[in-house]
């Protein structure tokens, strides 16, 4: 699940792997946070990316499994990166503001609304799975909570960061510190 933001050749290409859930306030609180530190960082780095806000929170959402969102996720990746990103958004905007289901097909297709062959793959039930399984054993079984951040690979973070403490980070991967 990468997507790449890259505009500059000369930029420090700075690699973010997260770990993160798509039912979690301070994963999307820290998706946010992170946000502002790349568009404030992005003519100093260019960005490659695993994974007052303005915001009002509707804890109406139901919480329900959340394996669908993950393989959907994972698909964004594998199809059109591009995309990704703004689906997460989409999917936490729907849960945290919307007081969507996240376990409901028809709110994740609607998220998913831009990405062609979404409802196909959804529908075999081991699209995806082994992938997911994979990712959550790769990336989180060192962890012990989300929204976890690793920046190339040496600087970890955990929680809802400011941009300001994800702006230091890009500072001491760039210096190689």
């Amino acid at each position: 699940m990468a997507e790449s933001v890259s505009q500059n050749v000369g930029k420090k290409l700075i690699q973010i792997d997260i770990s993160s859930d798509t039912v979690c306030p301070w994963c999307f609180v820290g998706k946010k946070n992170l946000d502002k530190a790349m568009a404030i960082a992005k003519n100093q780095y260019d960005f490659e990316v695993f994974r007052g806000l303005g915001l009002e929170y509707s804890l109406n959402g139901l919480i329900g499994n959340t394996l669908d969102s993950h393989r959907l996720i994972f698909y964004a990746g594998q199809k059109a990166p591009e995309m990704q990103h703004n689906l997460v958004e989409e999917l936490c905007l729907g849960y945290f503001t919307q007081g969507k289901s996240i376990g409901d097909r028809e709110f994740l297709l609607e998220a998913a609304r831009k990405l062609e062959g979404a409802a196909e793959f959804l529908e075999d039930p081991n699209n995806g799975l082994q992938e997911v399984q994979e990712e959550l054993a790769k990336y989180s079984s060192r962890i012990s909570g989300v929204p976890h951040y690793l920046i190339d690979g040496k600087y970890e973070l955990s929680g809802a960061q400011s941009p300001e403490v994800f702006l230091g980070a890009f500072e001491a991967a760039a210096k190689g510190k």
